[in-house]
Parts: structure tokens; sequence; C-alpha cells
């Protein structure tokens, strides 16, 4: 994809492998991994696959999770972005979702927020998504928040292997 967004202080790019050492330390942290079913990564090839697999989604679909690199440093914080999802997920198939993982570091300074008003704005107006999907799990306080100020709504909980989450949606507001 040939897909850059900037935001204040991020820059949102397409994944590359070269990114895999920054984003294995995110995913190995078992604090990242509290309310994703408590499977921190173990290997860096698991990242292989997961860019491998995110770079596919850029072809078929034309969107997918992209790095947030922190304008300031140029350092790699973690990733954001949009999915088609053609799996079931909640019952549903064929939607999109807004999606995001920041290292630990950088939790609780209004990144993940910042990019996700940008995925929101590129969704709606560039891609004319009629309705935004997103799921938190229902004990997950910071990510509910979230997905609440960007003006996401919570429509239903459902359980997922025994496991409460909350399913939010937006509609696209924007004139067509």
């Amino acid at each position: 994809m040939n897909l850059t967004i900037e935001t204040q202080r991020l820059l949102l790019r397409e994944m590359r492998l070269s990114d895999a050492e920054a984003l294995y330390e995110m995913d190995a942290n078992p604090n990242v991994h509290k309310y994703l079913w408590n499977k921190p990564l173990t290997s860096i090839t698991e990242v292989h696959d997961y860019i491998h697999l995110v770079r596919e989604q850029y072809i078929n679909n034309k969107i997918g999770r992209f790095v947030v690199v922190l304008k300031e440093t140029n350092e790699l914080i973690g990733w954001a972005g949009l999915k088609y999802n053609t799996e079931m997920v909640n019952n549903k198939v064929g939607f999109y979702d807004i999606g995001y993982r920041l290292n630990e570091q950088f939790w609780g300074k209004g990144y993940a927020s910042e990019a996700s008003f940008a995925w929101l704005n590129y969704g709606f107006k560039e891609m004319k998504i009629e309705v935004m999907d997103a799921a938190a799990h229902s004990e997950n306080i910071a990510s509910n928040t979230i997905l609440q100020k960007i003006g996401m709504k919570m429509t239903e909980h459902y359980l997922e292997d025994g496991i409460s989450w909350n399913w939010y949606q937006l509609k696209n507001n924007i004139q067509k």
C-alpha cells in the first residue's frame, strides 16, 4: 500500500518485516495481552507471520493495521488501523473494525485516540465506510474509554471463549 497518514504527533504507515523487533517487544509483554486472552507472543516468528497476514490484507482488502510511529523520535510505538473482517466475530462477518495496540510505555498519552480519530476520518471520508465496528474486553477500562472518546457507541455485550466483550459501532455521518 502506498498510504501514510500523519497526525500532530504520529505517523501511521504500512507494516514492514523490518518492524518485527519493535512489534515483538510489544506483543511479548504480558501486560499488553492482559485483555487479549493472556497469550503474549513467545517467538519473533509469530510476529513475522502476523506481518505477512497484515500485508495480505493490504492486497486483498485495500486496508489493514498500520504501525504507529512517534514523529518526535521516529520510534515505533505500536499499531492501529482498520481491518476488513472476513471471519466471524460476534456472529458478524464482512465488516470494518478499528483497532489499536501500543507498547506499554506509551499508554495513557492519548496516542491510541489520536491514531483512531485519524483512521475514523480516513475510513469515513476516503473509503466511504457506512458503519465502523470495534470490540473491547469488558474489563479493559482504557480501551472502552478510547472507543467512547472517539464517538463510538456500545451496542451490545457478547461472550467469546467465556470472555465478556463490549461491541461498539459508529455510523458514518460525514457528507458523501
